[in-house]
């Protein structure tokens, strides 16, 4: 049989990989060679959506490995800035300045005693306290309406925004004012709620609750938010008091109350002494919170940093005391002696680093002289603190000196300069820069904004901001720098033009993740989070920084960097910096749009300037990079070339990008379950539909920007670009870039199709349809995330359960379903196509029928309808809506209708007939064909089961009645002409395997198909059954050539059969092959008939072999066994049978049996083994008690074997066998038996008289021992014998005695030669009357 070549692998949508390239045609053979090899070995295919979400993961998992803040701050010191002059680099933008109300002013003119000013920038609110009012404002509204609280009955020291402890006040209270007055401390209620212009709007309510505090002049305040604790201190002392409060009173305390952590007992109560000069008393100036540790930090007026533990119940433990002199001394072990760091020099401000975004580092105080100290504090063994072990010691880790003073910006320099001036510190780290001498305050929030409000002489009353960052980009990037950097920053100088009073976070804390790996990566949640945004407060309104993210700082570069001519310079320049991934990923940023700047009427809007843009879309598809294919490298050649290409950084930018658009959804889940107040269900979001709706449109603008570009992108460009290939290496690199950049692609449109069906499920009755969904699905689907809907089979399938579940509910509530399905394939095709909605239009018609009833023309119309619809769209149908349509057919008896259907699924599912090649070629095992074959066999099942559902109606409601054919009889036959017309040959092969397995062979034997002899054809080689189903098909069918030829093959196979089956099937095929009708070749049928009669031949002879082995008692009784089965199985070749068998054996008789099959015609080997034939005879007659006598067994040998040979006159040479018998009998068997019975075997074998007559006249003339002198007559006797026996056989009849005359005359001259010879008495008379009778019929 031949076997037909394997079909090649599908290969990858979108993947040109047998496109040839513009080359010499060597170049495109090596390369089809190469693809051939590798479809070969080519393991499973992954899908574009699986490898794009496996780039995608990589990014996020490499963006999630930023180096945590304890990495680049390690022990030593830094003075890395780079610092701008409000240029292209400045790492934060002044958005605009709000100033403060005239309203406030007007309150300002009137204070008598105090005025005190501060932010709550989390709420967009100022607020200013005058004497004792307090009047809060949204500093971001044109004209505010200003909430005041004037409860308070002295002059407000402190203001502070703290969170309450839970359970305490009602919910709405989402914050507390502490309001502190020299006499006591009040706490205020207050509730937000979100104003109509974005903003918020807050309400005070008076709580009732306050405690005194008269003498200790109130003026620091600090909350935890974890906790609600509110801890304060004040210019009376360094003691640290804790403001108590609770719900109601108790037996033992009071709503309100303060408590003393530091001073205790009676100490508290007695005023200090001094005596002699007066010492200074030493105060807290500032304290901070850190609730990820539970600490409380204080700094006192004498630079001294306290750090005090939060015990769970509720005590507070001082647990460090770290003075300036300890903290000079571990700095003195960092640096040699700067003048920046002496005792002269104040702590002017602390600020907490907390767990999530360090682990050793904990604090960071800020000096008047610029520095930046980094602590940590270590517990017991020097082991880092947790949240339940205090800390024991703290020691510097890190010091971070002011940038150099050349940075410092001209008093006539404008602050809105567009001149790109970059200060840079020297290689070697400035330990002496004055450039931040007279800090007067300094504040840093997470991942490192730092802020510094600098005093210069010559504007006392005005402050000049130093604002810094982290460089993330070149921290996220260490393997690319030539030269190791420590915590680089971008920074910048402003001038406020007045003295800052507060400075805020408007925008929460920032965090990436919530360890200190990945926590300060900005990059990563560019786009995913809000910018943050910092207001600082001064005496003539709220200025607003912006923190300048990546690719607002790109976009500017590019527009400020000399356009296209520039383009180069400023391109290599963050090349260099932060590699070429990251600047592919920023340039594609900013040409989709993502880019912020503030406009000239201090508005923040996106980049849309024409000029940036297309420098942008150019910096992506030109220095993008190129994908690299190590081909000297590889060893194992059985994967593919093009699993070894490395995408480039393009590829790795596009990656990057998507990535950090989904970062906040890719691993989301879809829906989460909840419980109403009420007990109720509901299902909410895990995100924002908001946020799902940013993203698909930041998607959206990917990929029109990547389809608009696709013709100059190197990768998606399509095969055209492979003429411009010029050797292999390049066509398998861009092969390996195209597969790669068309998953993205791919995966972005999964993605924005998969946002958009969410949003299409939230805006349905989301709860009904998850309820109507079977629990094993819900459960999926609540761990399903959209990673796993957009690029998973499982999130396929539970998608279109949900369009299934989504479509049922609008038929239930009478909506029309064709409606519903078009609107969801418009806004997400791909998990609700325009199959889709075929399909569940012609579900309704089915629906439709079995409503009108089984035997209405309405219903056979509807399902008519119903059939069209499917065959359109068979291969979108998914096996689960396969086997509800077919059970809806089978129960409204449309049994044709539902084996059309599933052969029509069948076909589509394997449109390139796979699964026949594999079954042709034997269904080779591991052959992904198989999977092909599978995918049919489940709609094949179905057929079947229509097949017993059909059977099983005969029961119900006969074919025939009054001799006229009804209507389920018709259906019935329609099914059947289906079943038997189908031009399915995989079908009918697995429909005949099925009649097999069922035992119904009899009905496969009435198969009228032209696929029923090839499947038994194909299969006879692989099993005995359907050999003789095929033999005994062509025998029905009357072709008994083709009946013989098979039962030939049987014969001669290896199939475990018995020699008499092969015999039986042999004589079968002798008797078909001699059956003669018309067509049949007579030639053919005589070439069939003689290879079947030279087979039975051998198979006899082998089968008399194995008879006499069984019976042979010189065979042990262990060997028996394995000759029998050696003998009795496949027809052995005669040269085994004879040089293995037979004549070792002494079967003389079978080895001249074999010499006739074999045509042996070598005389001397005939007669030897004659001779050795009746040596044995006799020998085995003699060892014989009982038995024949020797004579007689040697007689029977002759004449059995004379029978077999039909007179042969090669092999029953009987002028040599006659001699023979006549010496034996002479030697051996003289006086036994009848005289003549050595001629009466050949007379019996009816051997022709003339050939008896002539051999014994041989005899009797040659003279030949032992027949000499008397011993002639002996042979005289027999002449007389066969003469007399010849005479009365020729002369019956009108028969001419002896043949003819002329024999006639050679008798009787013979006889009267006899008659000379010396016979006996009777003979002679015999003699002369034989021959007298001869004489007279010769007259």
């Amino acid at each position: 049989m031949s076997y037909m070549p394997q079909t090649p692998q599908k290969a990858l949508p979108g993947a040109y990989v047998q496109t040839p390239a513009h080359q010499s045609h060597a170049l495109s053979q090596q390369s089809q060679v190469a693809q051939t090899e590798t479809q070969k070995t080519t393991p499973e295919e992954i899908q574009p959506t699986a490898r794009a979400a496996k780039a995608v993961n990589e990014a996020l998992w490499e963006e999630s490995r930023y180096p945590e803040l304890d990495s680049y701050i390690g022990q030593g010191i830094s003075s890395e800035y780079e610092v701008s002059a409000q240029s292209a680099w400045a790492p934060f933008q002044k958005i605009k300045m709000y100033p403060i109300p005239d309203r406030i002013f007007e309150q300002y003119n009137r204070a008598q005693v105090s005025t005190i000013m501060g932010l709550f920038a989390d709420f967009n609110h100022a607020w200013v306290a005058i004497d004792n009012a307090l009047y809060l404002w949204d500093y971001t509204h044109p004209n505010p309406d200003l909430v005041s609280f004037e409860d308070a009955t002295h002059t407000i020291t402190a203001v502070k925004l703290v969170i309450p402890r839970a359970g305490v006040f009602v919910p709405s209270i989402v914050r507390l004012l502490v309001v502190a007055t020299t006499a006591d401390i009040i706490l205020v209620g207050m509730s937000t709620q979100t104003a109509s212009h974005g903003g918020k709007t807050v309400a005070l309510y008076s709580l009732k609750m306050s405690t005194p505090v008269k003498g200790l002049d109130v003026d620091v305040i600090e909350g935890s938010d974890a906790t609600g604790r509110i801890f304060f201190s004040g210019r009376g002392s360094d003691d640290v008091y804790e403001f108590t409060y609770q719900q109601e009173e108790r037996w033992f305390t009071n709503r309100c109350a303060k408590i003393n952590h530091t001073t205790k007992g009676y100490s508290t109560l007695t005023p200090t002494l001094f005596f002699g000069k007066r010492v200074q008393q030493e105060l807290v100036v500032r304290m901070v919170m850190d609730d990820s540790r539970r600490l409380l930090y204080t700094l006192s007026s004498k630079s001294t940093i306290r750090t005090f533990f939060m015990r769970s119940n509720s005590a507070l433990d001082l647990v460090i005391t770290k003075p300036l002199h300890q903290i000079l001394s571990n700095v003195g072990h960092m640096t040699s002696q700067t003048e920046l760091l002496t005792p002269a020099m104040r702590i002017v401000s602390i600020s907490a680093i907390t767990a999530q975004e360090a682990s050793k580092t904990n604090l960071v105080a800020s000096t008047s002289s610029g520095c930046r100290i980094f602590m940590s504090a270590t517990s017991a063994y020097g082991s880092s603190p947790s949240s339940s072990i205090a800390p024991t010691s703290m020691q510097v880790q890190h010091v971070k000196f002011p940038p150099a003073e050349n940075s410092i910006p001209l008093h006539n320099q404008s602050s809105q300069s567009n001149q790109l001036t970059l200060h840079s510190t020297a290689p070697s780290i400035n330990t002496s820069s004055r450039a931040l001498k007279e800090t007067r305050s300094a504040v840093r929030y997470a991942p490192g904004y730092f802020l510094t409000f600098v005093v210069r002489e010559q504007q006392p009353g005005t402050d000049l901001l130093f604002a810094s960052a982290p460089d993330s980009a070149r921290i996220a990037q260490p393997q690319i720098q030539q030269t190791p950097v420590r915590y680089p920053e971008l920074a910048f100088w402003i001038s406020l033009g007045s003295r800052a009073e507060d400075v805020g976070l408007a925008t929460g804390e920032f965090s990436a993740t919530s360890s200190p790996v990945g926590f300060g990566n900005e990059l990563a949640v560019q786009f995913d989070r809000p910018t943050p945004e910092i207001a600082v407060l001064t005496n003539t309104g709220v200025h607003m920084l912006r923190r300048r993210r990546l690719v607002d700082i790109f976009a500017a570069a590019l527009r400020l960097g000399g356009g296209a001519e520039g383009l180069e310079g400023e391109v290599n320049r963050f090349v260099r910096r932060y590699g070429r991934g990251e600047v592919a990923s920023t340039a594609l940023a900013v040409a989709c749009g993502q880019a912020f700047d503030v406009t000239s009427d201090s508005r923040l809007a996106r980049i849309s300037d024409p000029e940036v843009l297309e420098l942008a879309r150019k910096c992506f598809i030109e220095y993008g990079g190129k994908p690299e294919y190590p081909e000297n490298s590889i060893h194992d050649r059985t994967i593919p070339a093009i699993d070894f290409v490395r995408p480039s950084p393009r590829h790795a930018g596009v990656a990057r990008y998507i990535s950090r658009l989904l970062r906040s959804i890719w691993k989301a889940p879809i829906v989460i379950e909840k419980l109403t107040p009420t007990g109720g269900f509901m299902v909410v979001s895990a995100v924002g539909l908001g946020k799902l709706q940013d993203t698909s449109q930041d998607l959206t603008k990917l990929k029109e920007f990547l389809t608009a570009n696709k013709s100059f992108i190197e990768g998606l460009a399509g095969p055209e670009a492979l003429g411009n290939v010029h050797s292999k290496r390049e066509e398998v690199s861009l092969q390996g870039e195209h597969r790669a950049l068309h998953a993205l692609a791919v995966l972005i449109d999964r993605v924005i199709e998969g946002i958009s069906f969410v949003l299409v499920l939230y805006d349905e009755k989301i709860e009904e349809i998850i309820i109507s969904l079977a629990d094993e699905f819900r459960q999926q689907l609540r761990n399903l995330s959209y990673e796993g809907l957009c690029t998973t089979d499982l999130g396929k399938m539970l998608a279109k359960d949900l369009v299934k579940a989504i479509v049922n509910r609008n038929i239930v509530s009478g909506s029309n379903v064709e409606t519903v399905a078009e609107a969801l394939r418009r806004r997400c095709g791909s998990f609700c196509s325009a199959d889709d909605v075929v399909i569940f239009k012609a579900q309704e018609f089915v629906k439709r029928g079995a409503e009108a009833g089984a035997d209405s023309d309405v219903c056979r119309d509807y399902l008519n309808e119903s059939l069209r619809l499917l065959r359109q769209v068979a291969a979108s149908l998914s096996m689960e809506q396969l086997q509800w349509t077919i059970g809806q057919y089978v129960a409204l008896q449309f049994y044709a209708a539902s084996i059309q259907l599933c052969l029509e699924k069948a076909n589509e599912s394997d449109r390139g007939n796979r699964a026949l090649a594999w079954i042709q070629e034997g269904r080779p095992p591991g052959d992904r064909r198989g999977e092909a074959f599978e995918g049919r066999k489940k709609c094949y099942d179905l057929i079947y089961q229509v097949m017993l559902s059909v059977e099983r109606s005969r029961t119900d409601s006969p074919d025939m009645v009054d001799g006229q054919l009804t209507l389920s009889g018709k259906r019935r036959e329609e099914a059947g002409d289906e079943i038997d017309t189908a031009d399915d040959e995989v079908f009918q092969t697995d429909l005949y395997d099925w009649y097999l397995q069922n035992d119904r062979a009899d009905q496969l034997l009435e198969v009228e198909s032209p696929y029923i002899i090839t499947y038994l054809q194909r299969r006879s080689s692989e099993d005995v059954a359907h050999a003789d189903l095929l033999w005994r098909y062509y025998v029905q069918k009357e072709r008994y050539q083709d009946a013989a030829v098979v039962q030939l093959a049987l014969a001669k196979s290896r199939f475990a059969l018995s020699l008499d089956k092969r015999i039986e099937y042999l004589g079968n095929a002798r008797t078909n092959a001699s059956t003669t009708r018309p067509g049949i070749v007579r030639s053919s049928r005589t070439e069939v008939l003689r290879e079947v009669s030279d087979l039975l031949e051998v198979a006899n002879i082998q089968s008399d072999l194995v008879q006499r082995l069984r019976s042979d008692d010189r065979i042990t009784a262990d060997r028996r066994p394995k000759v029998m089965e050696e003998l009795d199985g496949a027809i052995l070749p005669l040269t085994v049978l004879f040089n293995t068998y037979c004549e070792p054996a002494y079967y003389f008789d079978l080895c001249i049996l074999i010499y006739e099959a074999a045509d042996h015609r070598v005389a001397s080997d005939i007669k030897a083994t004659w001779q050795n034939l009746l040596e044995r005879a006799h020998t085995m007659a003699e060892q014989t008690d009982q038995g024949p006598e020797p004579y007689e067994m040697v007689a029977e040998n002759v004449r059995s074997l004379g029978t077999k040979l039909g007179l042969s006159e090669t092999m029953f040479p009987v002028t040599e066998l006659l001699p023979m018998l006549k010496r034996y009998a002479h030697n051996y068997q003289h006086e036994s038996g009848p005289e003549t019975w050595v001629l009466d075997i050949f007379i019996d074998l009816q051997v022709p008289f003339e050939t008896l007559y002539a051999t014994l006249e041989n005899m009797f003339y040659n003279d030949e021992p032992p027949f000499q002198g008397r011993q002639r007559r002996l042979i005289a006797n027999d002449i007389v014998y066969i003469a007399r026996m010849w005479f009365h056989n020729s002369s019956r009849g009108s028969r001419s005695a002896f043949g003819g005359e002329d024999n006639a005359i050679a008798v009787s001259q013979m006889l009267h030669m006899v008659m000379q010879s010396g016979l006996d008495e009777r003979r002679l008379e015999e003699c002369q009357n034989l021959r007298m009778r001869i004489e007279n019929l010769l007259r």
